[in-house]
């Protein structure tokens, strides 16, 4: 497949040069023909690159090997319909002077390209709205830059009104104020959050309203935002595995497991059977508690908190499967590089299957008030409305872009750990309004019921890691006894599991859609960048979209509905 895309790439763009990195297809551009290609890639019809994943940058200063610019642009593009996976390089000769914009072509061009210009500094001409985004309005310097100091603290002193942007957003809407006040109606400008129970105090959702209609809307976000990246540049590759944990809190362990199959897809490392089913057992289970968690609080924002118990009861029951199968509750770093932390215990398979149960039960009852609801059809049916081009156009994956017709799934269309030989169906909705968005999850549920249960027929005995200590540690019989297990473990400990040098992206199907993490390896222990290409985060980008020109009561439902998890959404 990749072969072909390799192909038609060398005869659109010859001057370019193309080479193939895992599963991508990585081409370096020109900075004078980026928006020319980036078009072409789009419209060509046959490329379709109609989804731009990620933008990310790298800062080479202090990389052991010379680089011809000190910065550089990455471009993260999918055409999903063919599951091309396609990365475009772009050399940053200046800073200052930087790229331009690509915010005309993609949606998703929009956020990204100011998260690359708050963290490196990298300017991007023809932007609208270049400022920044997870640092705060008043923060000095770039913290993802080589030579920046992260021992200085910055505080924000005065919150930022956001008012240029809103008058600049309802003038793009067609909105003339004074022609408001002409008919004796006035704008007026109203704060959703931070501090306000639907945003959890991580998101800050800025109106211009007419009345209780959203004229325009702006969002502020970076509330949560703990430097991620920056930690993971100075710890080993399997001290980043409890910072996965923290990015979706609501489903940690399938960021566990998206983070350590990114790194073992460039070790080249296999790891046992049974340690692949013991992934998919915890991932799909791990999936079903981000959407109990997603559909009780959606349907308490529409007052259904009969929903929240039947839904909420049945997931805070399962943590306790969770803790014994894995030895915490919310976050478990159960995960290592090569396998996982240890087995399963004796007889969880009949502990797994009465919670499956349950949780059946539990989301039939909440079916049953839902699906013949007048108040639950009326508020959500037509509300919100994200046809799929803009959900593409915004990087919108998972079941929100599924919700809006998109039948895209990784686990179908690039199946890992045998996804390919369970029987599954992917839920897509018709008209990806909040009901579509509430629904798909509820059927995503059963589907991921049914591979569990497969799963559990399908699992194999044997080892939970690969017997190679240069990336597992040794036994401890080994370590006490012999000077070589010593040895490899002290050096595993301190020096870290060794990557050889490149730079890769890998994905995975996380609760929210496509999890990504794009990785910069100088050969060390440690990882000379890492950067995580959250679904949220677009998700979150596209929000506006689907607000304006909906009531206040509205906004405050589709919130909930696109399920946005701050520790994912800021890192």
């Amino acid at each position: 497949m990749n072969e072909t895309l390799t192909d038609k790439l060398g005869v659109l763009f010859p001057d370019n040069r193309c080479r193939q990195v895992l599963d991508s297809i990585v081409m370096d551009v020109a900075p004078d023909t980026l928006v020319r290609t980036m078009e072409r890639l789009k419209t060509y019809p046959d490329l379709g690159f109609t989804m731009l994943l990620d933008i990310t940058a790298v800062d080479y200063l202090t990389y052991p090997e010379e680089t011809s610019t000190r910065f550089k642009v990455v471009y993260v593009l999918r055409n999903w319909s063919r599951n091309w996976l396609l990365q475009v390089v772009v050399e940053v000769a200046d800073p200052e002077r930087g790229l331009p914009s690509v915010s005309t072509i993609w949606g998703a061009a929009d956020w990204a390209e100011r998260e690359v210009y708050d963290q490196y500094g990298i300017v991007f001409t023809g932007h609208p709205d270049l400022r920044r985004i997870l640092n705060h309005w008043q923060f000095k310097g770039h913290p993802l830059r080589k030579d920046y100091d992260i021992r200085q603290g910055q505080i924000c002193f005065e919150t930022d009104s956001l008012e240029r942007e809103i008058r600049a957003r309802l003038a793009t809407k067609g909105v003339d104020e004074s022609t408001m006040r002409d008919i004796n109606t006035e704008m007026m400008f109203l704060n959703l959050g931070p501090s306000h129970p639907a945003t959890h105090g991580a998101i800050r959702i800025f109106t211009a309203l007419d009345g209780e209609t959203i004229m325009a809307n702006v969002n502020e976000i970076g509330y949560l935002h703990r430097g991620f990246e920056k930690t993971a540049e100075h710890r080993t590759y399997n001290q980043v595995i409890p910072l996965t944990d923290r990015l979706n809190y609501c489903s940690a362990l399938l960021n566990n497991i998206a983070y350590v199959k990114a790194v073992e897809s460039w070790l080249g490392l296999e790891i046992t059977e049974r340690a692949m089913f013991m992934r998919v057992v915890l991932s799909e289970f791990f999936r079903i508690q981000d959407h109990l968690v997603c559909l009780a609080a959606n349907l308490v924002d529409m007052g259904g908190l009969t929903n929240y118990w039947y839904l909420y009861n049945e997931k805070e029951a399962s943590y306790d499967l969770i803790s014994r199968l894995t030895g915490a509750r919310l976050t478990s770093s159960f995960t290592r590089i090569g396998g996982m932390y240890r087995d399963f215990y004796e007889g969880w398979e009949a502990d797994m299957e009465h919670q499956l149960a349950a949780i059946e039960k539990g989301v039939d009852d909440s079916l049953s008030l839902v699906l013949q609801n007048r108040i639950v059809h009326d508020r959500t049916q037509g509300t919100c409305l994200l046809p799929a081009e803009t959900a593409l156009s915004y990087g919108f994956t998972g079941p929100n872009l599924r919700a809006s017709g998109v039948a895209f799934d990784l686990r179908k269309d690039n199946p890992y750990y045998h996804y390919d030989a369970f029987d599954f169906n992917v839920p897509v909705g018709s008209t990806g309004d909040i009901y579509d968005r509430i629904m798909v999850r509820f059927e995503e549920i059963f589907e991921s019921i049914k591979i569990i249960r497969q799963a559990m027929k399908m699992i194999p005995d044997g080892d939970i890691f690969v017997f190679d200590h240069r990336y597992v540690l040794p036994p401890k019989e080994q370590v006490y006894n012999r000077i070589e297990g010593l040895a490899n473990h002290f050096k595993l400990i301190f020096e870290g599991v060794k990557v050889s040098a490149g730079e890769w992206y890998d994905s995975f199907e996380a609760a929210n859609g496509e999890l990504g993490f794009y990785f910069v390896s100088d050969g060390s222990g440690r990882p000379y960048k890492l950067k995580v290409r959250p679904p949220c985060f677009y998700a979150m980008a596209g929000f506006h979209t689907m607000v304006e020109g909906e009531m206040i009561a509205d906004a405050v439902i589709n919130l909930g509905s696109i399920n946005i998890i701050g520790g994912e959404l800021d890192r």
